[in-house]
């Protein structure tokens, strides 16, 4: 039986500049006719993956069950590998292996990897043992790839992927290929991978993260700002800089959803494991917050209203149609107990339509009457113990 986890948030931010674009203002998007404030669903998975990176801390998980993301990956194996051969030979026996599998070398920078690979920890000791055990089998066959920029034709030091990879050893090229499998890595599990020169290798995502947007329209603010020279003479007047820093404050409809079945296959069928991720990664896309301008801002506001919903068999649902006729909170009311009586309006009008088998389970503290949607719990920590006994049962 296919099982989905749906999350649904609402939280509201005081004035903040969380998720920039390439101009330095808060990202928006129009939606039902209007603008609206949104956060990428890249800088979520982004917060959510250090949130991870904190539960190694705390003992939660191992490092090994977790990954990087990293166009230094030569480095890392030759870490794995110090004290026990040369730290400059293994990097160069490194992007030889790797070359095998038709991963290049970056033209300008050899020492990293043209694009970024998402390995697990268990991933990467490996491919250092795999080399460290061949080490005389594994030649240099550097192969670099064209910048941009570069000039078009431009000769390359090195032989091509495909002469890299037919020079590999049988058994070594072999035994390269077994090690990515992910590594029971639990961020890749959940976010999923590609590998542009082993499509074969890609890891389908447990996990979709939505953008996350505004309940209401928003317009752009702007903070004006200057600053004073403190060892300058008392008699100069004047700021000695200034400048304008966009923002704005938004009620967001954050959602995911995590394929269950899809989260076990990608651990290699560990379902303590895959229990142990799905806990950590709805507690962390709760918890967690993206961090940008948080030092001139410090927008701390926790979600006030969770919905968390285990369906079976069914097809996801994004409940930001709810939304579609953007939020106007009347004077003395709370926007986001408005914004959570449409979501769950929104959500029993689809339930009604389309039937699933489904249970949710509810934080509730905005006060919104909810005329039945969802079991409200008074703390997160019951919703998601509730959560995970729904998925297992």
């Amino acid at each position: 039986m296919k099982s989905l986890i749906e999350v649904h948030i609402l939280q509201n931010f005081a004035p903040s500049n969380l998720n920039r674009d390439d101009t330095g203002a808060p990202k928006d998007a129009f939606f039902g006719g209007t603008r609206r404030a949104r956060v990428s669903s890249q800088c979520n998975k982004r917060a959510v993956r250090q949130y991870f990176s904190d539960k190694v801390r705390e003992g939660i998980f191992g490092e090994e069950e977790l990954a990087v993301r990293t166009k230094r990956i030569y480095r890392a194996v030759a870490d794995v590998l110090a004290g026990k051969r040369d730290s400059e030979m293994t990097v160069d026996k490194a992007r030889a292996a790797l070359s095998y599998l038709k991963v290049s070398a970056n033209s300008k920078s050899p020492e990293r990897t043209q694009y970024l690979l998402f390995m697990g920890k268990r991933e990467i000791a490996a491919l250092a043992q795999l080399i460290d055990e061949y080490w005389d089998q594994i030649t240099q066959a550097e192969t670099y790839e064209d910048e941009e920029g570069d000039e078009p034709g431009k000769k390359k030091k090195g032989k091509s992927k495909k002469e890299s990879a037919n020079s590999a050893p049988k058994e070594v090229k072999e035994k390269l290929s077994a090690i990515f499998n992910g590594g029971k890595a639990v961020d890749v599990a959940l976010f999923g991978r590609m590998l542009a020169d082993m499509p074969e290798k890609n890891q389908n995502a447990a996990c979709q993260v939505a953008h996350a947007i505004s309940t209401h329209a928003v317009e752009r603010e702007f903070d004006f700002y200057t600053a004073v020279d403190d060892l300058k003479p008392e008699d100069t007047a004047g700021a000695d800089m200034m400048g304008t820093v966009e923002f704005n404050s938004a009620c967001y409809y954050r959602y995911a959803v995590v394929d269950w079945a899809k989260l076990v296959e990608n651990l290699q069928d560990d379902a303590e494991l895959a229990a142990k991720g799905l806990h950590t990664f709805l507690q962390g896309f709760v918890m967690a917050e993206p961090t940008g301008k948080q030092n001139s801002f410090a927008a701390h506001n926790p979600p006030e209203f969770v919905a968390v919903t285990v369906c079976h068999d069914a097809a996801p649902r994004n409940l930001a149609n709810a939304f579609e006729t953007a939020i106007r909170a009347k004077a003395g009311e709370s926007l986001t107990r408005r914004s959570a009586e449409e979501l769950a309006k929104k959500g029993k009008a689809l339930e009604k339509a389309y039937p699933r088998k489904s249970q949710t389970f509810v934080l509730n503290l905005a006060g919104a009457e909810l005329d039945g949607f969802g079991n409200v719990k008074d703390s997160l920590d019951d919703v998601l113990d509730e959560t995970l006994k729904a998925v297992r049962g």
